[in-house]
């Protein structure tokens, strides 16, 4: 087992694949860990490993990950985790493939480190619509609930007031719509159905984004060998130079 240590903070992650990195993001909300590429639509790991440098990792918090809860800035700390990851494997640029959650972490990621992340891909972005009000939070205030049940060091207030902090906001949470707007990271992202993953969200950041590309039908079993093409051209289109020993 691989696990990258910095402070309190201790991140499992997984590599798998040679070629140019790939980060990938789970989905799952507050449960965002590895294992939960078993309900996507499709494993990026089996889907990509012959391509590219594969990076998979159990979100702070999840898995078999562990770290304290920032109050203050908890979309920073997580982007710090995954920033950290790549920097201890000695990884410049990259892409990014999130999913649920994983498109807002994305978004935050090419939002600090606009000249490492080269593309990205969004699977069924979240989201806040008026159907679906205070979903996120819920359930982030539910997760807190078990976390502080298991670990005597975080107490029910600052679970709280973390769940508060990340999760009351408004279109992706983790950045605004000016942001995506001038955002030059280039993206093909695939919208959800459902209401933790909404349609509109998604068309939303593909029609703010400047460089998006969408692909509204991708997620039903008959044409996800055709979606696993799409991305893997999409990201081959996208590699830059990578230094070497990367």
């Amino acid at each position: 087992m691989a696990f990258f240590e910095r402070g309190e903070t201790r991140i499992y992650y997984e590599e798998d694949g040679t070629g140019y990195p790939l980060l990938l993001i789970a989905p799952g909300g507050m449960n965002s860990a590895i294992a939960s590429w078993r309900l996507a639509a499709f494993d990026p790991v089996r889907a990509y490993a012959n391509d590219f440098r594969v990076i998979a990792m159990d979100q702070r918090n999840c898995g078999a990950s562990t770290g304290p809860l920032d109050v203050n800035d908890p979309w920073g700390a997580f982007a710090e985790d995954q920033l950290g990851l790549l920097d201890h494997l000695g990884i410049d640029k990259f892409f990014v493939l999130g999913c649920c959650i994983g498109c807002s972490y994305l978004l935050s990621l090419a939002q600090r480190a606009p000249d490492r992340v080269t593309a990205g891909v969004l699977e069924q972005p979240i989201g806040a619509v008026p159907e679906n009000e205070g979903r996120m939070l819920n359930g982030c205030l539910s997760w807190g609930k078990e976390l502080v049940e298991k670990r005597s060091d975080i107490d029910s207030r600052t679970a709280e007031a973390f769940a508060q902090k990340m999760w009351t906001g408004d279109f992706v949470f983790s950045v605004s719509r000016d942001f995506v707007r001038s955002c030059k990271t280039p993206m093909l992202v695939m919208p959800g159905n459902d209401l933790a993953h909404p349609t509109p969200i998604g068309l939303e950041v593909a029609e703010l984004a400047p460089k998006a590309e969408l692909v509204e039908r991708w997620k039903e079993p008959e044409v996800v060998p055709q979606t696993i093409e799409r991305v893997r051209a999409f990201l081959k289109a996208h590699e830059a130079p990578v230094a070497a020993g990367v």
